[in-house]
């Protein structure tokens, strides 16, 4: 199945790289509302979907409230909002001056997960990666199930940890609970919700190296996840994602762009970093959260890492 998928991700590699020696200027990662592009060569104007290339002499027609996020072939990202017809061209005058090394290879990544026109490719997917045994879920004895291998590396002092909400449980509050490897508890939060943001440079965790997370049901002994270990990477360790990231950051910022967040998603999933993977996911369906496009991604990494 590795032998599989490998192929396949270097299939869709020489595919993109050669869409770039025929004109392609962006690709469409996420389509929200009733858009169409109207094609500069034919004249024909078709519904704009997701995964589709773009040229110069194309033009965008966005409806009423919508959101279209584009990736250029450099690896920078631009969205649009405003409805009403957006020339190809003069996007890409915006973008001309940018230039992107390190960002492509991510891009890439993301373009090639979302390139697929079938409205099924993503619950398709999900069923393949079952039944092929593809998916390695993390040991956990509890009822309630954390979105996370039972030990994970961190290496952004930001994360949101996310778990499943307790069966007929809707009014739930969840207790999270860190604990040191002495078994004492140095961290309590509560909250109504099915996730929640940890700063691990708050001073009750900033120390620690290793700590111990569960999630509970308040007043219910029966209802908690099982134990799940998180470590802070050393600076040695960290040393070489850490200045591969800087360069990253050079030609993406980290900000409030879905479509930057999940080309960090890409880079951090690459370094083997779930949990600052999964953060920056859930970052850009917070941005944008009637885009279905980002959950559809996002749920194909929980369960490609096995963590659904």
């Amino acid at each position: 199945m590795r032998t599989k998928l490998l192929l396949s991700t270097i299939v869709a590699f020489l595919l993109v790289n050669l869409s770039y020696g025929q004109g392609f200027v962006f690709r469409v990662l996420a389509s929200k509302g009733e858009n169409s592009v109207k094609k500069g060569t034919s004249g024909e104007t078709m519904p704009l979907k997701t995964g589709a290339t773009l040229m110069s002499g194309d033009e965008i027609i966005a409806a009423s409230g919508a959101y279209i996020g584009l990736m250029h072939k450099s690896g920078r990202t631009i969205e649009v909002r405003n409805s009403g017809i957006t020339r190809i061209a003069d996007l890409e005058t915006k973008l001309a001056s940018s230039k992107s090394n390190v960002a492509n290879k991510y891009a890439q990544f993301v373009m090639n997960k979302m390139n697929e026109d079938d409205g099924d490719v993503h619950s398709n997917y999900r069923k393949n990666m079952k039944a092929t045994g593809a998916v390695t879920r993390a040991v956990d004895g509890g009822s309630l199930k954390v979105m996370l291998p039972s030990a994970v590396d961190v290496l952004n002092p930001e994360a949101i940890i996310a778990w499943s909400g307790a069966k007929d449980l809707d009014d739930a509050t969840y207790v999270v609970s860190v604990k040191n490897i002495f078994d004492e508890e140095i961290y309590s939060a509560e909250t109504t919700g099915t996730s929640l943001s940890i700063n691990f440079d708050d001073e009750n965790l900033s120390s620690e190296r290793l700590v111990i997370l569960k999630v509970k049901v308040k007043d219910n002994a029966d209802m908690e996840s099982g134990d799940y270990g998180i470590k802070r990477m050393s600076a040695d360790d960290a040393s070489a994602i850490k200045e591969n990231l800087e360069a990253l950051k050079a030609e993406v910022p980290m900000d409030d762009s879905p479509l930057n967040r999940l080309i960090y998603a890409s880079f951090f999933e690459e370094n083997d970093l779930l949990l600052d993977a999964s953060t920056q996911y859930q970052e850009a369906i917070k941005l944008s959260p009637d885009v279905t496009d980002f959950q559809d991604l996002y749920q194909d990494f929980l369960i490609k890492n096995g963590l659904q």
